[in-house]
């Protein structure tokens, strides 16, 4: 009595389609994948990019020996 049956979830089933159609649902059907898709994506990426940051931070500092020399240029 105080939970929700089969039956009750198919008549909430139809009203929905009833009153937003199908053609419609399908398109939110769609979009909700569409987005959950991209959120685990950018959840993988961002994974990989916190193991990037890691590996940066684990190595020592190098020295780069090099000069830099300037030219001075003529002004017309």
């Amino acid at each position: 009595m105080g939970g929700i049956g089969i039956w009750q979830l198919v008549i909430v089933l139809l009203i929905v389609i009833v009153i937003f159609g199908t053609k419609k649902l399908r398109n939110m059907g769609g979009d909700l994948g569409s987005a959950i898709k991209n959120f685990k994506k950018s959840v993988k990426d961002s994974s990989a990019d916190a193991e990037d940051v890691e590996k940066v931070e684990n190595k020592t500092g190098r020295v780069i020996d090099g000069e830099v020399t300037v030219e001075k240029k003529d002004k017309v």
